[in-house]
């Protein structure tokens, strides 16, 4: 799961569906909670973040995503 969608903030409205380039949620409609149908496919670009009115949804990077940094 690449995006974490808090129930509490979410007002169903469907933007993050519709922006996704990868149709990560897929199937999700208007009224209805959002479901990542093909995370896999994430790019974890952002869109639905920033597409997200009331920021109800964060990303969870995978670890071959996340910065690594050595100590010196």
């Amino acid at each position: 799961m690449s995006a974490i969608i808090d129930e509490e903030k979410c007002i169903r409205c469907g933007m993050c569906a519709e922006v996704c380039p990868v149709d990560v949620f897929y199937g999700t409609r208007k009224g209805e909670m959002p479901k990542e149908v093909y995370a896999e496919e994430c790019w974890f670009c952002g869109a639905c973040v920033c597409e997200c009115p009331t920021g109800a949804i964060t990303l969870r990077f995978p670890l071959y995503a996340q910065p690594s940094y050595i100590a010196g």
